[in-house]
C-alpha cells in the first residue's frame, strides 16, 4: 500500500512539473518570437529619438539664451 501511495505521489508530482515547465516554455518562446522583439525594439528607437529630440530642444535654447546675452553686452 505504502508503495502504490509513493509511486501515485511521484507520478502526480512529475505530471504537475511537466505542466509547469511547458507553460514556462510556452511564454519565454513568446516573448522572443520576432513580432514581440520587433516591437520591443521599436519602442527601444522611439524612446531614443524622443531623448535625442528633447536634447537638442534643450540645447538650442540655451544657445539661443546665451545668444540674447552675448548681444545684449555689446550694446
Amino acid at each position: 500500500m505504502r508503495r502504490l501511495f509513493w509511486v501515485g505521489l511521484g507520478l502526480g508530482a512529475g505530471a504537475a512539473s511537466a505542466i509547469l515547465a511547458s507553460r514556462f516554455v510556452r511564454k519565454q518562446t513568446a516573448k522572443v518570437a520576432p513580432a514581440n522583439l520587433a516591437r520591443e525594439a521599436r519602442g527601444g528607437m522611439m524612446d531614443l529619438a524622443r531623448l535625442v529630440s528633447d536634447s537638442l530642444a534643450e540645447g538650442k535654447a540655451a544657445m539661443h539664451q546665451k545668444e540674447d546675452e552675448l548681444r545684449s553686452g555689446l550694446r
